[in-house]
């Protein structure tokens, strides 16, 4: 695990937690990158590495989560694209490369669309891409469908960070896949004090921001990106099953012709593997590499 520094960003009601991990030369290509749901931004610890200080690499904790837990509401995916865009505007970038993984593509999407003088190419890790919401489902049966276990955990305690440990090395997408990075990240969503710690994030905040994936603006902000953007989608799921999150007829059921949008299938990866293991991540690092490379607006 390569180091990184962490800083504190203005935003509406309080600072937001970043991390930032530098290049080796100072003016080197910056990349913002969100992470998911239930998730905070030590995930993208092996892209880091990866990059090898080829590019700086700024992930923040998205409001509700980690260091950023302390941060208020109103929650949702506009409040966080409001968050990144601060975040850009109080570290002095402009037009860097957008990536996020899960809701955090999401939240790209919508972030791209909204200040497009701030971000310039995309980079969509398995999310991005919505489906209509079913209509007869009430919003905590949606969340359910949405990320089912996941939420279950927040609402859980752990005797000590043992423990915690134990109970994602039983998760079926991390079976033959642990890392110090695997921990280093999960580990820094534990908080409070013995033998009762739990979750860092706020089940409000994820509630909240998991029915607002089903917005309007929210869903079709990938039609209306206004530079190009790359998905890399994982062929297993969630839980390390057959399906993932999208295959070939789902992605041709959305209809992405005409959009700035370009999907990439990644193969032997899951929904989490894709960003914290090393095929995955390092499928990640090239396509910053080659976005960051791509002549034009830069970050400073």
């Amino acid at each position: 695990m390569i180091a990184y520094e962490e800083v504190q960003v203005p935003v509406t009601g309080g600072e937001l937690a970043v991390l930032r991990w530098p290049a080796r030369e100072p003016d080197a290509p910056v990349v913002v990158a969100l992470h998911g749901i239930t998730a905070n931004a030590l995930s993208w610890g092996p892209v880091a590495r990866l990059l090898d200080g080829r590019i700086t690499l700024i992930a923040p904790d998205l409001r509700g989560r980690a260091g950023s837990s302390a941060l208020p509401g109103p929650y949702g995916i506009a409040t966080h694209t409001d968050d990144i865009a601060a975040l850009t505007e109080a570290l002095g970038l402009d037009r860097v490369v957008l990536a996020g993984h899960s809701m955090g593509a999401f939240v790209a999407a919508l972030a791209a669309v909204r200040h497009p003088e701030r971000f310039g190419p995309l980079l969509l890790v398995d999310g991005g891409i919505g489906f209509p919401a079913p209509t007869h489902l009430s919003p905590d049966e949606l969340m359910t469908a949405v990320i089912g276990p996941a939420m279950d955990r927040l609402s859980m305690t752990f005797p000590d960070r043992a423990a915690y440990r134990s109970f994602w090395q039983a998760h079926p997408a991390f079976a033959g896949a642990w890392s110090a990075e695997v921990d280093a990240y999960i580990q820094r969503d534990l908080t409070g004090d013995e033998p009762a710690m739990h979750s860092t994030c706020r089940i409000e905040a994820v509630r909240t921001d998991g029915i607002g994936l089903f917005d309007e603006e929210v869903l079709t902000a990938v039609r209306k990106l206004p530079a190009p953007a790359t998905l890399l989608w994982a062929r297993r799921g969630l839980m390390n099953e057959d399906q993932g999150l999208y295959d070939e007829t789902r992605l041709a059921a959305a209809d992405l012709g005409g959009t700035e949008v370009t999907p990439v299938p990644v193969r032997d990866v899951n929904h989490y593997t894709l960003l914290t293991g090393e095929a995955g991540a390092g499928e990640i690092a090239h396509h910053l590499l080659t976005m960051a490379a791509t002549p034009g607006p830069s970050g400073a």
